[in-house]
């Protein structure tokens, strides 16, 4: 089924930010991945209800964000050391179209409507933000002129911008220091400290505070973000001023990726928490958690020795998250997939009752 849909000549890395190590260090690990089963130990079959959305063969998708209209999902694709952003029909996961094959976008992609999306591009000479028609056809626009290391960008309803700014360790900004060793983690780069900013239409930047991972809440107002703690890393609230920052999560653990339910009203997340090995985080079960937004009401909403992450929740009650499950062989036949099936694929699980 992806046939039809790749047509891209060069292989592309996670994000071509300097400080995000390029292209090898990611497709080689999408090449050499193989499913927890055989290094872990992992369980026959998922101990939770988690839905199979897409399989390809031969085939990653990761970091799936769901549009407005709960229709689609972006999904990061990979297959034969080509990378792209394509889009996906929510209901069953089948390709549409290649979104975008820019370097850049890999890691800062995002809706800016139910039509369109948004992402950095060093085209035209520099950095930018640019948005465009999400079914790839059309002119792109770009939106804001910007300079250095950023990534993981949100546009907020005035036209500005909340973004990761990478800075070295002495505070200077960052000049492109190795660090994206995982494909899994994006939220941890070597001799760089991400820091969220607040950047104008006309260029005026504001540091608001050390994080990464920002997500902006549906009403444009406030964001959830992570913030480093020694080897910990907790879920914080701010307003995009800056102001009124609440600590959401307080655990040894690393909570990231956070991403909002469509009411405002739960925020869902990447974490170690069930099982931390905070020395060697790598060994950790990494799983979809739940908190609402008043810190409470913590929730673990699935539960295998794969590693879970990046969600995103549609109105339909479902969080959308990658996995590198194993596949069972249900799942190889519904999906009509006879080749390799190892690395990430896109999940869906439900949101208990009440949130």
């Amino acid at each position: 089924m992806m046939k039809r849909i790749w047509a891209i000549g060069m292989a592309l890395a996670l994000c071509t930010t300097p400080a995000l190590a390029g292209a090898e260090g990611f497709l080689d690990w999408l090449n050499s991945h193989k499913p927890a089963s055989a290094t872990q130990g992992r369980m026959a079959e998922p101990a939770d209800s988690a839905r199979l959305l897409t399989l390809e063969p031969g085939e990653t998708e990761m970091y799936p964000k769901v549009s407005p209209d709960g229709k689609f999902l972006l999904v990061i694709s990979g297959k034969h050391r080509n990378l792209a952003v394509t889009r996906r029909l929510l209901e069953n996961g089948d390709p549409i179209n290649v979104v975008s094959d820019d370097n850049r976008a890999l890691d800062s992609v995002f809706w800016s409507g139910s039509d369109r999306v948004s992402f950095l591009s060093g085209r035209a000479g520099g950095l930018g933000l640019w948005d465009k028609a999400a079914d790839g056809q059309g002119v792109l626009h770009r939106l804001l002129r910007l300079n250095g290391e950023l990534l993981q960008p949100a546009l907020l309803p005035d036209g500005s911008m909340i973004a990761v700014r990478l800075f070295a360790a002495s505070g200077r900004q960052g000049s492109g220091t190795a660090g994206h060793r995982d494909a899994f983690v994006n939220w941890s780069f070597d001799h760089a400290q991400p820091h969220i900013v607040r950047i104008s239409r006309d260029g005026v930047e504001t540091d608001l505070s050390v994080g990464v991972n920002p997500a902006l809440s549906p009403d444009g107002g406030r964001v959830v973000f992570s913030m480093p703690a020694g080897r910990s890393m907790h879920l914080f609230l701010m307003r995009t001023d800056g102001s009124d920052l609440m600590q959401l999560t307080d655990e040894r653990s690393i909570d990231v990726q956070p991403a909002w339910s469509p009411d405002g009203k739960w925020i869902v997340f990447t974490s170690n928490r069930g099982n931390a090995d905070m020395r060697h985080p790598g060994k950790s079960n990494w799983d979809v958690w739940a908190i609402d937004v008043r810190g409470q009401n913590l929730s673990r909403l699935t539960l295998d020795k794969a590693r879970d992450g990046a969600p995103s929740v549609a109105a339909n009650g479902r969080v959308y998250f990658h996995s590198d499950r194993k596949i069972g062989k249900e799942e190889r036949a519904r999906h009509q997939v006879k080749g390799s099936t190892g690395g990430f694929h896109i999940w869906s699980v439900a949101l208990p009752a009440g949130k």
